[in-house]
């Protein structure tokens, strides 16, 4: 299993075990105790050195006693690994105390540092198979269908030196691939702080093997929080900063982005100083690390408790360099999302956004045939801290426009606030202007909608640009705008777009011709429902569509 990471060695050491049962290498290997404490306790030089080694060989016999009283001892490849390693430990302490004492004591001090070492593992193993259960699982026949014992690799990422344990990994890495689900049937608790130590590993390519194992499994989406509560992230964070090679660097990154969707992995990593090292790599990384960094980064300026650290480290300034200049179009897409989020968040951010050319950027961002939503949100969120004649300056109508015609209902939803938020911003031109570059149009279509939410933006928005005459002729124009703003009358509660669309009618009421398709398709009977529910304008509404004069004038000219 583990002697000087050579289970041959091992073997030779101690003798020829190849016809032993496992009681009879027990009782060998029991039989060996009491020399090699003798031969400790006697040994020339190191008085305390030798006085802590006799020590932990007095302890083996208890430890090995449990070994032997536990059901699966004889039937259990584990056991017999480990006593041969036990063996050998107790043959080289014997040979180590009876050396001379002539002996180079820097050379003499190494060693017995090193069987010190060895004891330590061979004790810890005893107790680790006993009493967590290893022993049980690894001694369980697997399924049928499995072609690799699991429980038995898992079991050997426990115990043993740190050779062992990286052909354990090699072992768990091939079932992964072959087949995932058993692996993950099988994963404990246990199993997972074994693989999360080996992430600190002295071999980088341990490190590396074990940090590919932590990302299947963090990709698997059923380990995260198992990760993160057995310290993944403090180790994680070290490797992608200072991997020994890009692919462990690329397999940190990658799990701390799929780890940090969960907030409380997410505040784990900003709390471990995680913010600096993803900065970072998303200004120095390759393609991979980059657009991961970003997706762990964007991940956390979601999480309040993130945001002080992520504005020490220049997140807006970062982001926007991404958006601008991303190697791959997952590091421009996430870079979006994170300043959709900041923006969210805070006035500062929202200065901070405008101020560092993020307002530019993200207009830019905007030109795409399907406009990204979270850039759109954003730049809906920076809007009041702009300028009008700015935006005007910049271009942001034309593209809110584009935006309204040809995105997503999400995109045009958020456009349709911005716009909202543009027109009601005090300049009265900018309602014109508006209506100028088209967004009047779209927004009638908007009404007709899927989502509830989208309906209302659009209601809200074109309410308000209806105030000014052009933009209401513009929408008297279009058949489709009083039917589809009568049908927003709808008194249900879930109906949040009533008060919107009341204003609509009313700005569009001066014509005739509106007036009477309102009546014709049922204003007057959702406007009485809205008077009584005392919604504003409901009366006013009513009353223009009521008056009798002007009703027999309406339809004596219809």
């Amino acid at each position: 299993m583990s002697v000087r990471g050579n289970p041959a060695a091992a073997s030779a050491a101690a003798g020829d075990e190849g016809g032993e049962t496992a009681e009879e290498l027990l009782a060998r290997v029991a039989g060996m105790v009491p020399a090699a404490v003798d031969a400790a306790t006697t040994a020339a030089g190191f008085p305390g050195r030798w006085k802590a080694i006799a020590a932990k060989l007095r302890t083996l016999p208890d430890r090995l006693s449990d070994l032997s009283s536990h059901p699966c001892f004889t039937r259990n490849a584990l056991c017999r690994e480990l006593l041969q390693s036990v063996a050998a430990t107790l043959a080289d302490a014997a040979e180590l105390a009876a050396r001379p004492p002539g002996a180079g004591k820097l050379q003499m001090q190494s060693a017995i540092d090193a069987l010190g070492a060895r004891l330590d593992v061979n004790i810890r193993d005893c107790t680790l198979l006993v009493r967590t259960g290893v022993l049980s699982d690894a001694s369980t026949p697997p399924p049928a269908a499995a072609k690799t014992d699991v429980r038995e690799l898992l079991a050997r990422l426990q115990i043993g030196h740190g050779e062992a344990k990286g052909r354990a990994v090699d072992g768990l890495l091939d079932a992964l691939n072959k087949d995932e689900k058993s692996v993950l049937s099988a994963l404990g608790r246990a199993s997972v702080a074994a693989l999360v130590q080996l992430l600190t590993a002295p071999a980088p390519a341990v490190r590396e093997k074990a940090a590919t194992v932590v990302c299947q499994l963090a990709d698997s989406g059923n380990c995260e929080a198992l990760l993160v509560s057995e310290g993944a992230v403090a180790p994680l964070l070290r490797l992608a900063e200072s991997g020994s090679s890009l692919a462990a660097r690329e397999k940190a990154v990658l799990t701390l982005h799929r780890l940090s969707a969960c907030p409380d992995a997410a505040r784990a990593i900003a709390g471990h100083g995680g913010a600096r090292p993803l900065v970072e790599i998303c200004q120095t990384g390759d393609s991979v690390s980059q657009a991961a960094a970003a997706g762990a980064l964007k991940n956390l300026s979601a999480v309040p408790e993130a945001l002080r650290a992520l504005a020490d480290e220049g997140i807006v300034r970062v982001m926007v360099g991404l958006l601008d200049h991303g190697t791959v179009l997952g590091s421009k897409e996430h870079a979006a999302d994170c300043l959709e989020n900041l923006t969210s968040a805070s006035d500062g951010f929202r200065l901070a956004v405008a101020s560092d050319g993020g307002l530019r950027s993200l207009l830019l961002h905007l030109d795409a045939p399907s406009p990204r939503e979270s850039a759109v949100r954003a730049l809906g969120n920076i809007v009041c801290a702009v300028a009008p004649d700015t935006l005007v300056s910049l271009g942001a109508l034309p593209r809110l426009a584009h935006v309204l015609r040809a995105g997503s209902t999400g995109a045009q939803q958020a456009a349709a606030s911005a716009v909202c938020k543009i027109a009601g911003s005090g300049e009265r031109d900018m309602k014109r202007l508006l209506g100028e570059h088209g967004c009047v149009p779209p927004l009638v279509r908007m009404l007709d909608a899927k989502s509830a939410g989208a309906r209302e933006a659009a209601a809200q928005a074109l309410a308000s640009l209806a105030a000014h005459p052009a933009n209401a002729r513009e929408a008297r124009r279009d058949d489709r705008s009083v039917p589809s703003l009568v049908q927003l009358l709808d008194p249900a509660p879930a109906n949040s777009a009533k008060k919107y669309a009341i204003a609509c009618l009313l700005a569009l009421s001066s014509a005739k011709r509106c007036k009477k398709q309102m009546i014709s398709h049922g204003a007057i009977g959702y406007l009485k429902k809205l008077t009584d529910m005392e919604v504003a304008g409901a009366g006013d509404l009513l009353q223009r569509l009521e008056d009798r004069g002007g009703l027999r004038s309406i339809f004596s000219n219809g």
